[in-house]
């Protein structure tokens, strides 16, 4: 009898630490959130509306003093954090000690610096911040709460994917997020826990922040054209976002340290603001640029030239020692990719409406650069509002796709023979 009263005790502190986790990764999207407008409407100096048309509207002297200030931003603060904050705990680092500790001043400030340079312009995602803020709230309450080492652990992650179903109102995605990524678990006993906490923290941040869906899309008819055109963009997205997520952790791995970082970054940055001028959809964190994909059907030029001008400020920014998410970034490539492929793909087969392609090549890219194929199949779902029609052309590319991708990822880590010698 007293086992079952303390089993039972032990549930009812989980349940209450899993509720308050919830409630406080919520609090804390909505508040990045808040930052994360403030800190685009004062520096662009637009009052309302979507980010890229503040940009729009901006001027061109503008756009390149704040992204320069950016650099300046990211340059100095990373380096203050690193030369004189505790060693920085990344989430899945924090999952593989046996009670996850994360520094908290260190955590708050980083995930801070990302927010406030998403909103001068970085092309970096704002995904992570919010996730690291929940996972570090939830660190402690789980201390507090007197959880076990394994409890703690699948709190601390949901918490992670409740951060994010928060920003992106995403809460399906942000709670596969949690099992597909950072426990890969499916087991009751993290599937509850991690609904749960992604639903109170979409609540929270549609109470506090209403904003709605990511993207707003036209009526989008899903053809037989759209069916077969799945088939070989797959494959086709899928070589691209292997070559994107290896290009950005070549970029992250080669990032400077130390003092370099006061020139790096500011200079990334600055370059960023120079190609902003004739292409304002390349600053921030990548939202505008699907926008534009999803309702402004560009032509295949300039969906092309913005493909590889925000794969290569992405990379840039990384390489010079910022830091961010890469979830939009992806998403928007993505989308840029499936206008280039389905202008392509009306020269035989016209009729299909272009979003109907970005959809389907978004959420593929995604897939394949996150290596997360379930949960990018219902975010793009969850972005877009897309019709349960979408569902199927979006499976058959995200399978092209992620087969396509473990196919390069086998070439690549076989050992390559040197011509002539003989030596592996």
């Amino acid at each position: 009898m007293r086992g079952a009263l303390v089993f039972t005790a032990r549930r009812c502190r989980f349940a209450a630490a899993a509720c308050l986790i919830g409630v406080g990764a919520g609090a804390c999207g909505a508040l990045l959130l808040l930052i994360l407008r403030t800190v685009q409407h004062l520096a662009f100096g637009y009052a309302q509306g979507p980010f890229l048309e503040g940009i729009e509207a901006a001027s061109a002297w503008r756009r390149v003093v704040v992204t320069a200030s950016a650099g300046v931003v990211a340059g100095v603060g990373w380096w203050l954090l690193q030369r004189y904050g505790r060693p920085r705990v990344e989430i899945r680092q924090a999952l593989r000690m046996e009670r996850p500790r994360m520094p908290a001043l260190t955590t708050a400030v980083h995930a801070l610096l990302q927010v406030v340079t998403v909103g001068l312009g970085s092309p970096l995602g704002r995904e992570v911040a919010p996730r690291e803020a929940a996972a570090l709230l939830a660190t402690g309450v789980t201390r507090r709460a007197g959880l076990g080492p394994a409890q703690s652990r699948v709190l601390v992650a949901c918490a992670a994917g409740a951060g994010l179903a928060a920003v992106y109102d995403v809460p399906l995605g942000g709670a596969l997020f949690t099992l597909e990524v950072l426990l890969g678990s499916w087991a009751i006993g993290a599937v509850a826990p991690a609904v749960l906490t992604a639903a109170l923290a979409t609540l929270v941040v549609r109470i506090a922040v209403p904003d709605g869906q990511a993207y707003q899309l036209p009526d989008l008819p899903f053809s037989g054209s759209l069916l077969l055109w799945a088939v070989p963009a797959g494959p086709l997205v899928g070589a691209c976002a292997y070559g994107f997520s290896r290009l950005m952790a070549a970029s992250s791995a080669r990032a400077p340290r130390g003092n370099a970082l006061l020139v790096t970054a500011p200079a990334a940055f600055l370059c960023l603001g120079l190609l902003a001028v004739p292409f304002p959809q390349l600053l921030g964190n990548g939202k505008g640029p699907a926008e534009v994909a999803f309702t402004a059907a560009p032509s295949l030029a300039l969906a092309a030239v913005l493909l590889v001008l925000r794969t290569v400020v992405v990379a840039l920014c990384l390489r010079g020692g910022a830091y961010g998410g890469l979830l939009t970034p992806s998403f928007a490539n993505g989308a840029l990719l499936g206008i280039v492929a389905g202008r392509l793909w009306e020269l035989l087969w016209p009729g299909t409406v272009l979003g109907a392609y970005v959809v389907v090549a978004a959420g593929a890219f995604l897939a394949v650069s996150q290596r997360m194929p379930i949960t990018a199949v219902v975010l793009a779902l969850e972005f877009t509002g897309a019709p349960r029609e979408a569902v199927l052309p979006l499976l058959l590319a995200v399978a092209g796709a992620s087969g396509t991708a473990a196919l390069l990822r086998g070439r690549g880590a076989r050992p390559r023979r040197t011509r002539g010698t003989g030596r592996t």
